[in-house]
């Protein structure tokens, strides 16, 4: 089934019926979907599937590519070419560009820090984004907001405990703690935040040296207060002091964010929980009451 899905996707995409899938090579993909190299008469490309995922998912992380690209960042973003949901017993599906890896490129981390930079000079007129997009397995609520504040409170911290509660189970003095720590957001993040465009999920397995230097991959976009991109940077690690002096050079980050950053990693560390359970539970506790 899936080779005719991804092959017929090929086929429209390329405007040309007489393509044909050569071979489906599994590479590595994270932990939720299918992942191989397409070798095809027209070329290789890639392609990720999964039988049981949201209609929209793979639209989303489309819409996500293509947002990225759209910043003229210098970064390479691959360039995708279908998409589809789950359908009639076939699998969802997202078929793209597929970048070369080159191991030990020359400057790859001062490009990145660099290109980053300018991704997040791309602004919007509010936080958010056209679609709700997806951290992993998770729908963001990118419904617009004004305000910071309420927008990651609400739209990301409070959404994100409904669905711990639902899937996880969450006591009442835990509830009340992570309750006030939504109420006391405004006196913790800085007034005045632009909305800018973040990748979202940018961990150094969403990155990867390529032939037309460092890709991006796997994004959960929106338009944030840019802090929140480092999140997930600085709680998994993989980035090098290249990588930071590039970006503080390019533009320099606000004064406090280091004090700030647990917050943003707070939203990752409840992800995780929901997701796969296990002492991230803990840990987010840990970051809740430290801002209490």
């Amino acid at each position: 089934m899936i080779r005719s899905v991804l092959e017929a996707a090929l086929r429209r995409a390329l405007d040309d019926p007489s393509v044909r899938l050569l071979g489906i090579h599994p590479t590595s993909g994270g932990c939720i979907h299918n992942a191989a190299r397409l070798s095809t008469t027209a070329g290789d490309f890639f392609a990720k599937w999964n039988d049981d995922c949201p209609p929209d998912l793979f639209q989303a992380e489309a819409d996500g590519l293509r947002e990225l690209a759209a910043a003229d960042s210098g970064l390479a973003v691959p360039r995708v070419l279908d998409t589809g949901p789950p359908a009639a017993g076939a699998p969802g599906f997202i078929v793209m560009e597929h970048l070369l890896r080159a191991d030990g490129a020359h400057g790859h981390d001062e490009a990145l820090g660099r290109g980053l930079a300018a991704i997040h000079r791309r602004q919007a007129p509010s936080f958010g984004f056209g679609t709700d997009t997806y951290c992993g397995s998770t729908r963001q609520d990118n419904t617009r907001g004004n305000s910071w504040a309420e927008f990651f409170g609400e739209r990301r911290l409070r959404h994100l405990l409904r669905l711990v509660e639902t899937r996880r189970g969450m006591g009442l003095a835990e509830g009340g703690l992570y309750s006030r720590l939504i109420e006391r957001l405004p006196s913790l993040l800085p007034d005045g935040a632009t909305p800018s465009l973040i990748h979202g999920d940018l961990w150094s397995g969403n990155v990867m040296q390529s032939s037309r230097g460092p890709a991006l991959f796997d994004p959960a976009c929106a338009y944030a207060d840019r802090e929140m991109e480092f999140g997930i940077t600085t709680l998994f690690g993989g980035f090098s002091p290249r990588f930071w002096r590039a970006y503080e050079e390019a533009w320099p980050l606000p004064g406090g964010w280091r004090e700030r950053n647990p917050l943003y990693q707070l939203y990752h560390l409840l992800n995780h929980f929901l997701i796969f359970g296990g002492h991230y539970g803990s840990q987010a506790l840990d970051v809740a009451r430290r801002y209490l």
